[in-house]
């Protein structure tokens, strides 16, 4: 199969006259593997990452690029990908269960560098750890996202994380424009969308990103992943029953249940707002710092919003990644102590 498919894309540049440099050309099989069981469980893997939705899910995925890499331990795009499996299995969790896939992550980050040092999905593994696992090295970060978008440009695996992570440090533009090209380039899939709603919505382009979380819910109208995400393009608009009616479809989700804490406060329903945040907590503990402080500013709470950000701080909170642009935390701004 493996033969076979190389065959044929020679055979297609050929007949479309299509002169590849080498240093592309080259590019093309990085990473990859010649043990056609090592390649079929990557991408059973890759297509249960994309449907993923929890923990449940991104267990069933690692288990595949496992499966992938037991095979051929030098498959170094599996190892890649399952750092960005680890990376997000451990956003989805709290206290030491973080703490411990965040650091196979960088394990498997380092790996597949260390196996194929020009790849590209290897340098976004290692900058997603750094930007987004609570390393909070966003120097370094910076500077292995840009590593991977210059070794591939054309692929929105890569460009739509680096969208995000460049608004997320305040080069608004350059956010978007990547994020738009993911789109252009990979139209019919719902992550270049929402990825795309995301961007705007930090860019504070809220009807826009409206827009495009309805690009994404008509691609998989069952996907209820962005629902919190969409829902605060609404309530930042001033919609807070349209929040509201987004965020409990998914309640045991502890983002929509942020949503909902503010959503009830802005709809009157305080008492709802304050089990809603004793939930989150009684779940996250002080791992939910930062989406505390979130909710407690957006409250007018600002001495309390304040306390929380000093413990985001303490606790290494990956979601302060967020903190330079995030439209939840505007009431704090003007603070001296947030300055600092």
């Amino acid at each position: 199969m493996l033969k076979l498919q190389a065959e044929i894309a020679t055979a297609v540049a050929a007949a479309l006259k299509v002169n590849l440099l080498g240093e592309v050309a080259a590019q093309m099989g990085l990473g990859g593997t010649h043990d056609p069981a090592a390649l079929d469980a990557f991408l059973r893997g890759g297509k249960a990452h994309y449907a993923a939705h929890d923990a449940k899910d991104l267990a069933a995925v690692i288990a595949a690029y496992t499966e992938a890499i037991g095979r051929d331990p030098n498959f170094a795009l599996a190892f890649a990908a399952r750092s960005q499996a680890f990376d997000w299995l451990g956003n989805t969790l709290s206290g030491p269960a973080m703490r411990e896939n965040f650091d196979k992550a960088l394990s498997d980050a380092r790996k597949a560098l260390a196996l194929a040092p020009d790849l590209a999905q290897g340098h976004l593994a290692l900058a997603t750890y750094l930007a987004e696992s609570g390393a909070l090295d966003f120097s370094r970060a910076n500077e292995e996202y840009e590593r991977a978008l210059a070794l591939a440009p054309g692929n929105t695996i890569v460009l739509r994380p680096f969208a995000l992570f460049a608004v997320w440090m305040g080069r608004t533009e350059a956010g978007i424009a990547a994020a738009r090209r993911a789109v252009v380039l990979d139209p019919l899939n719902r992550f270049s969308h929402s990825n795309l709603g995301q961007v705007l919505l930090y860019g504070r382009q809220y009807k826009e990103a409206l827009a495009a979380y309805q690009n994404a819910s008509d691609l998989d109208h069952l996907d209820n992943f962005n629902n919190a995400a969409h829902a605060t393009a609404y309530y930042l608009l001033g919609d807070f029953e349209r929040a509201r009616v987004l965020c409990e479809r998914k309640r045991d989700d502890s983002d929509n249940q942020l949503c909902l804490a503010i959503a009830y406060d802005k709809l009157g329903r305080h008492a709802d707002a304050e089990k809603m945040l004793a939930k989150i907590k009684a779940s996250l503990g002080d791992d939910g710092a930062y989406g505390y402080a979130a909710i407690y500013a957006q409250w007018g709470n600002i001495p309390k919003g304040l306390e929380w950000l000093d413990t985001a701080i303490r606790v290494r909170d990956p979601s302060l990644v967020q903190l330079k642009v995030d439209p939840l935390l505007d009431p704090l701004r003007n603070e001296p102590r947030f300055r600092r």
